[in-house]
């Protein structure tokens, strides 16, 4: 684990961690929100950002600084946080993006890491190249040597206290992406932010936004701080944290704002389709929806890109909290309702299970089984992997009902759908305490049969029956033939 991040506490792959900037004197509590400040046009004033919103970071362009007349001389003279009026953290980016959208631009990694550090910047980015989605491969393989010399440029450069990010790139090529991962590791770099994220979260590709997070992840190991570049809308936020995103940054505030659209953490809707407003934020609680249309348009403008900030940094702060109560996977569970994408993204996440496992905590407060997607949450996982290191007597009964008052079997287990079958000695323990539908789905059923084949393979000599409340035609297939079932509803 790099020594200026420290994670405190984890969920899934999500974590809350704290990261120190030395060159700004702070220390940044993730997951963290960075909101995007361009310095032409400063939508809500900086201090606010922080002050009133609670940012303790901000991301700003150093090549358009470095790119603008005007404002060049005064950022070098002033120093980039008297310039903004900002006393917390600021990270600057390179002018990849711009090099992404036109094609070219003016300036080297050693000349803008020089620059960056020239105006006070605290956290530096070099410029790589960000391979946009569906890239062939020939490309994204070229487009990443050019990214791996422009981290050796970064790596190399005179730095001082500034922080460097190094970026991860690979495409839609998931071995790519964990090859970039691991080559950033190894560098002497120090944040590392999964690029050219911005098309795929515009085009609601989540599923691949995941897919290519985790396999940086597998690349870059768990002990270093992730930026998620381009992510911003509340929506998403607790998907990102739980496959491993530690920062965000967000123009999306200002950007939805200048369109006049309003975000919501089930997505985006548009000022002129309001009649009323579903927040109880500073502006909601101030204003109507036609109180919003009647303004000018920078007063409009401004009213919602404030109301589309509050909205953000309160879905952070939630997601904050769901890590420290263990119901990450749960708030991920309901934002995966309010759109297919989502949905989409969700399900992407549970095929990593496994990975999700390793970090995830072994005991919460509570498992809240809430959708079918529930059955592939890491802690069944967890459960039936220990199933398999329990020893079973001769003759056992697993049964979903209470055991029987007479009965010749050496012992009695219950079964819970999704986990499956478990001795009575752990009946209270994490995650068998787990709140469950009475009127268990197929998933869960198949879950919990694959408890019992995992309990079976490790106890060859044992006799098992199976007492199941109606388990679906899949579920019972899934049994290994040697296990005898009764269907406790033909029993009464």
């Amino acid at each position: 684990m790099r020594d200026h991040f420290e994670i405190r506490d984890h969920d899934a792959a999500g974590r809350i961690g704290r990261l120190e900037v030395p060159r700004a004197g702070v220390t940044v509590e993730t997951p963290a929100l960075l909101p995007v400040v361009n310095p032409n046009v400063l939508t809500i004033e900086p201090e606010r950002l922080r002050e009133e919103f609670g940012a303790a970071m901000l991301i700003t362009n150093s090549y358009i600084i470095r790119s603008t007349d005007r404002i060049r001389d005064r950022v070098v003279d002033e120093g980039l946080h008297e310039f903004l009026g900002f006393d917390g953290a600021i990270m600057t980016d390179s002018g990849s993006f711009q090099l992404a959208e036109y094609g070219d631009i003016d300036v080297t990694t050693e000349e803008i890491i020089e620059f960056q550090r020239q105006i006070g910047s605290d956290v530096a980015t070099p410029v790589d190249v960000p391979t946009p989605p569906d890239a062939d491969r020939e490309r994204a393989e070229r487009d990443l040597v050019t990214t791996k010399r422009a981290l050796a440029d970064a790596e190399a450069a005179e730095t001082g206290e500034m922080l460097v990010n190094g970026p991860v790139q690979g495409s839609t090529y998931a071995d790519l992406r964990e090859e970039a991962g691991r080559h950033a590791a190894a560098a002497d770099l120090d944040v590392f932010p999964v690029g050219a994220m911005v098309p795929l979260l515009n085009s609601y590709r989540y599923a691949e936004t995941v897919e290519a997070v985790r396999a940086a992840k597998r690349g870059l190991g768990p002990g270093v701080p992730v930026h998620l570049f381009g992510a911003g809308h509340p929506m998403m936020l607790a998907l990102a944290v739980a496959a491993g995103c530690d920062l965000f940054d967000s123009a999306a505030y200002a950007l939805m704002a200048r369109d006049g659209r309003y975000l919501t953490v089930s997505g985006t809707e548009h000022l002129e389709d309001l009649d009323y407003f579903p927040c109880s934020c500073p502006v909601c609680a101030d204003h109507t929806p036609a109180d919003l249309r009647g303004f000018d348009d920078g007063e409009t403008e401004r009213l919602l890109a404030e109301h589309n900030l509050h909205v953000t940094f309160e879905e952070l702060r939630r997601v904050k909290e769901a890590i420290r109560s263990g119901t990450l996977l749960e708030l991920v569970d309901r934002r995966a309702r309010g759109h297919p994408a989502m949905l989409d993204g969700y399900r992407a996440l549970l095929d990593h299970a496994d990975e999700l496992e390793r970090t995830d905590p072994g005991s919460k407060d509570a498992f809240f089984y809430t959708s079918h997607e529930a059955a592939r949450r890491p802690e069944v996982e967890r459960h039936r992997d220990r199933l398999a290191r329990l020893a079973a007597p001769d003759d056992l009964l697993l049964t979903e009902s209470k055991a029987p008052s007479n009965h010749a079997y050496d012992a009695v287990w219950r079964v819970k759908p999704p986990f499956g079958p478990y001795p009575p000695a752990l009946s209270e323990t994490y995650p068998l305490t787990a709140e469950v539908p009475e009127r268990t789905d197929d998933a869960a059923q198949v879950a919990a049969a694959e408890g019992v084949v995992a309990l079976a393979a490790a106890n060859p000599e044992t006799a098992l029956t199976l007492g199941h409340n109606a388990w679906c035609d899949r579920a019972l297939a899934r049994l290994p033939e040697r296990v005898e079932t009764e269907n406790l509803r033909t029993l009464g």
